[in-house]
């Protein structure tokens, strides 16, 4: 037994602290109160600092580094991920695994592994006997489950393709899986017909389950985006939830009031929608993510034979001109697969493009084509009004989206949990303490009917962090993003202590 004595109880709900005493025993919350017994009890004097339910990271890429005990997110207070998320899985893999990998691994960080899951139990079993930090839910992956079925090919399945794909996702949610998600910006799922995806989505509202959408647009077509996946969920039922929401670029950051208004008068009118957020201005992905679809089609082979092309490149650089929300000076590169071009990674396209006397995006496209596309970007996209606006708005989660990269990653991995409740809450004031919590904690368990965690409430799982709320900070940063965060001083899952170790 543990008895956690004169803490500031935060219990996830929103509602104010109260201050008490928590009573753990076997792993569940057993008692809360004012005088609880401390016989026979390890007791932890808390001095009133907070003490809260662990964190739910409802959108992370750690698919593969929660089975390796990567302790980026366990540091921060996070207890709980929900992964598979945009369209990437490592599950289902068929008799396709080659192409799966091939798929998913610039995203989930695979480093070559020749990792292979038939489907949502034995991932899901294997991610549970192994991944000793956290609870870990998946969604299944809209990529993945077409890489499995129809390897990198674009455009419509076939009809028995089409009834695989049906299939398999009926199968995972059976087995398990929390959901299911689309990656829209990402071939092959990209090209996927609106009665595709209309297939899947009713497949999910039967199974009770979320769907979760990495939208084909944040930028140009970001209210027609948002517009298709509300006619996604009237059509099907399903529970929607719009991933890392933002207007991307500057010329389009006046769209994201509207985008709010559709979102929020479409739950007025029953839909139910809701959206997540990252507490950072930028947000990182693969560099072929700026590169029209066409050129994704079949897979980095076919991508590489058509940058050799030099009518297909002119083609893909006026494309990409007329398109891109951004400037180059806004896009960073955070990794690459080759060691000698380490130098690259920290500094901006632009300047780049610059000293080698290039244009900027014959610069990433040249280096695309020498990394194989293996080429990781920070990319500055938002407005910070705009994410104050966000973070603060009734139908947000905050989360992670932290994605691992050999090079110089995002600070959100390292930093998303500790900030919000430091730089976000405590220093600027745009939530407070309690409902800072709320967003990590209650809020995306119950979107997710992730039962029995997310609450300091009795009979719940005793997954706790304890911290000071006046020195929790995440001082990742750009330049230094694996800076560890300060002020989080214990950390439980299931009542078994993990921070410290």
């Amino acid at each position: 037994m543990i008895l956690f004595r004169d803490a500031m109880l935060i219990d996830g709900s929103g509602a104010p602290p109260a201050r008490g005493s928590l009573l753990v025993r076997d792993g569940r919350i057993e008692c809360l109160g004012a005088n609880i017994d401390a016989s026979e009890c390890e007791v932890v004097e808390c001095g009133g600092q907070a003490l809260s339910p662990g964190f739910i990271d409802i959108h992370s890429h750690s698919d593969l580094q929660v089975l390796r005990g990567d302790r980026a997110k366990t540091d921060q207070g996070v207890t709980a991920e929900v992964v598979g998320n945009c369209g990437f899985s490592a599950f289902p893999c068929g008799s396709r695994d080659a192409d799966v990998r091939d798929f998913a691994d610039p995203i989930l960080f695979g480093s070559g592994e020749p990792w292979r899951w038939e489907g949502a139990r034995e991932y899901l079993q294997d991610a549970r006997r192994r991944a000793q930090l956290c609870q870990v839910e998946s969604l299944v992956g809209h990529g993945t489950l077409r890489n499995a079925v129809a390897g990198p090919r674009q455009g419509p399945l076939e009809p028995a393709e089409a009834d695989r794909l049906e299939g398999l996702l009926r199968e995972s949610l059976d087995a398990g899986a929390a959901g299911f998600s689309t990656g829209l910006m990402y071939a092959p799922g990209s090209s996927a017909p609106r009665e595709e995806l209309a297939r899947l989505c009713r497949v999910a509202a039967r199974a009770d389950k979320v769907y979760a959408t990495h939208m084909c647009s944040y930028g140009d077509d970001l209210l027609p985006a948002i517009d298709e996946q509300l006619d996604l969920a009237l059509a099907s039922g399903c529970r929607l939830q719009i991933s890392h929401l933002q207007a991307a670029g500057r010329r389009n950051w006046d769209k994201q009031r509207a985008a709010l208004d559709k979102l929020e008068q479409a739950h007025r009118d029953g839909i139910d929608v809701a959206f997540d957020c990252y507490p950072y201005l930028a947000g990182s992905t693969v560099l072929q993510q700026l590169l029209p679809q066409w050129a994704l089609d079949g897979g980095v082979a076919q991508l590489l034979r058509r940058l050799s092309e030099p009518q297909t490149r002119a083609r893909m650089l006026e494309e990409v001109a007329q398109s891109m929300p951004q400037q180059w000076s806004d896009i960073f590169i955070a990794g690459v697969a080759s060691p000698e071009r380490r130098a690259v990674v920290g500094r901006d396209v632009a300047s780049l493009a610059k000293e080698a006397g290039r244009d900027p995006a014959e610069y990433a496209f040249d280096l695309l084509a020498s990394e194989r596309a293996q080429v990781m970007m920070v990319s500055f996209n938002q407005s910070e009004s705009n994410l104050r606006e966000l973070l603060s708005h009734p139908l947000c989660s905050v989360i992670s989206d932290g994605v691992y990269v050999k090079g110089r990653p995002h600070p959100r991995l390292y930093g998303t949990f500790a900030s919000l409740l430091g730089d976000i809450s405590r220093e600027r004031g745009w939530l407070s303490l309690s409902e800072a919590v709320h967003r990590i904690t209650a809020r995306p368990a119950a979107r997710f009917n992730i039962a029995g965690r997310g609450r300091l409430a009795l009979g719940f799982h005793a997954d706790l962090v304890l911290f000071d709320p006046l020195t929790v900070a995440g001082p990742a940063s750009y330049d230094a993003p694996t800076t560890p965060p300060t002020g989080i001083r214990m950390v439980l899952l299931n009542g078994r202590r993990i921070v410290p170790v």
